[in-house]
């Protein structure tokens, strides 16, 4: 059976932080506050995927009160999900969207999706990842924060 879930999320930018988006490092003076490594794009697929599961949520798996998971990186939350959903079924196609100012995204995006793929042992081509701006609009215009959005199917 064919489920579809949806993830969002959002980060501050802050000084002192890498910018890890998709599981890629991106030049930047400023990277993405959490108790994890702040990858919006990770954790929105994350979502996206235990929604088409009905799992409940990345705080549910991965509580910010827990220091197993202070300053864990995506790529090890990606491969934990790919744990707990391996057993019911599998990814079928992931479309995201990552809204920023910058830098731009676009040079990064087949790295991301090779390290996703990896990540959740699927087909780079089942991966799509977009990169659009705020327009200067929002606390994402203005530099203060970015923000992701994906789909997943996952046949179950």
């Amino acid at each position: 059976m064919l489920k579809i879930g949806m993830g969002y999320d959002i980060h501050r930018l802050t000084e002192g932080r890498k910018l890890m988006i998709g599981c890629v490092e991106l030049p930047s003076a400023k990277g993405l506050a959490g108790h994890s490594d702040g990858d919006v794009l990770v954790h929105a697929i994350i979502d996206a995927v235990l929604g088409a599961c009905s799992l409940g949520d990345i705080g549910y798996h991965f509580p910010d009160d827990d220091p197993e998971f202070e300053g864990i990186a995506g790529r090890e939350l990606l491969g934990r999900i790919h744990g707990k959903i391996a057993k019911m079924g599998r990814v079928e196609h992931i479309d995201s969207t990552v809204v920023m100012e910058r830098p731009k995204l676009a040079p990064h995006i087949e790295a991301m999706q090779e390290a996703i793929s990896g990540a959740l042992k699927i087909p780079i081509d089942k991966i799509s990842i977009k990169a659009k701006t705020a327009e200067g609009l929002g606390p994402v215009g203005r530099e203060e924060a970015i923000e992701a959005y994906a789909v997943a199917l996952v046949d179950l």
